[in-house]
């Protein structure tokens, strides 16, 4: 991402099909789904950062060994090669602490989450504002001019509610879209708090509204590919609109 124009229809997407088969052909039709669900909401040809952040606390041990979170990898690869051009999604694993900063990509995505959540050791609890801190470092250290979408998964609330707000309200002035996935019981009470990060008065405590958030159930898989990109890309058109107007999207 060098810096793209961000304008409607200012192409197709950032990556062809033909690329696209040629070097990740079990993404296409996740890639195809995707381009549906993006021209639906009126995002064909914007431009976007995608970022992949990835719960790795102990209780999400069974999506790591069913597959759950590989595929919601590429699913995210797939919709990422409309909207940025470098086929690559820099991902960070979280538990306690930030446990990697590292990427998935077009041309090596068989297996990778395995293979990195197999260097990682001890799975730890669930704390996201650090690694929202370091989506925040990578994104301003990149030097992007597009906007951000966040995809940040998780099957808990945070162990610190308190810093996960103050991070959220913070990064409401920068151009990032956190777009928040729950795996697991949809009736637990561990996802009231991400219910309520999605709701967080605006302007009182954020410029924009700056979160959307949805529920993935137990089994993630089981979600079409359609509908989980359409809940994926949602909201980002509304945001664009409102943050456009506050001058934090130009």
């Amino acid at each position: 991402m060098h810096g793209v124009d961000t304008a409607v229809g200012s192409s197709g997407p950032a990556i062809s099909l033909t690329k696209v088969q040629e070097t990740a052909p079990a993404l296409v039709s996740l890639y195809k789904s995707a381009g549906v669900s993006l021209e639906k909401h009126g995002l064909n040809g914007h431009r976007a950062a995608v970022y992949l952040v990835i719960d790795y606390s102990g209780s999400m041990k069974p999506y790591y060994q069913d597959g759950s979170v590989q595929a919601l990898a590429d699913r995210v690869l797939g919709l990422s090669s409309h909207l940025d051009d470098d086929g690559t999604v820099p991902v960070v694993f979280f538990s306690t602490d930030v446990d990697a900063v590292t990427d998935i990509a077009l041309d090596n995505h068989h297996g990778r989450i395995d293979k990195i959540a197999a260097g990682l050791g001890h799975m730890g609890k669930t704390s996201y504002h650090l690694a929202m801190d370091a989506v925040i470092d990578h994104y301003l250290d990149s030097g992007s001019t597009a906007p951000a979408l966040v995809v940040f998964q998780t099957d808990g609330g945070p162990i610190n509610k308190l810093a996960a707000e103050r991070y959220l309200c913070k990064a409401a002035k920068l151009p990032m879209f956190w777009q928040f996935v729950g795996f697991g019981n949809t009736r637990s009470s561990q996802f009231d708090f991400l219910r309520k990060l999605d709701e967080l008065a605006v302007p009182a405590k954020r410029p924009v509204d700056n979160a959307g958030y949805f529920h993935a159930g137990p089994d993630p898989r089981k979600v079409p590919d359609r509908k989980l990109y359409d809940r994926l890309v949602a909201e980002f058109p509304l945001w664009l609109a409102a943050a456009r107007e506050q001058g934090i999207v130009r």
